[in-house]
């Protein structure tokens, strides 16, 4: 758990790139997660912050705008990957297949990253994708429009 030392106080969450990316560009989808986000550590794996580097490149974001991402990102914890969140990251993905879950397809290669952070960890992932509803072994905070 070497990522996570050092994130002390309330329970750590989680975060997909939807939800990273309402809050760094403070959109209205981040207040409705306010509630099980305020006060707690903010983790993101590493693949959320290669989703939103590209966004903002294939955005033609300038300098400024990169730098604030970059600030904002610098307040979460990133998990990087490693050998255990692989095995989280292959164990998951069977469970899924096993499941008939929908996480399972090639689509979701990004999800299924994000949600192995969370397994691995034994932390919950708020999110507001579907695709995350019902996976195997995962805690998903997700309000249903």
């Amino acid at each position: 758990m070497s990522e996570l030392e050092g994130v002390a106080g309330a329970e750590p969450v989680v975060i997909d790139t939807m939800i990273a990316g309402a809050l760094i560009s403070r959109r209205a989808l981040a207040a409705k997660y306010d509630v099980h986000l305020a006060g707690r550590p903010l983790v993101v794996s590493f693949i959320t912050v290669a989703e939103l580097r590209f966004g903002a490149l294939k955005a033609g974001w300038g300098a400024t705008r990169i730098e604030s991402l970059e600030s904002r990102l610098s307040a979460m914890t990133v998990v990087p990957s490693d050998s255990d969140l692989a095995d989280a990251y292959a164990e998951l993905r069977l469970a899924c297949h096993r499941a008939g879950h929908g996480l399972q397809q090639k689509n979701h290669e990004a999800d299924r990253w994000i949600a192995a952070t969370a397994v691995r960890f034994g932390l919950p992932l708020v999110s507001d994708d579907s695709i995350f509803d019902n996976v195997p072994g995962l805690v998903n905070i997700r309000i249903p429009s």
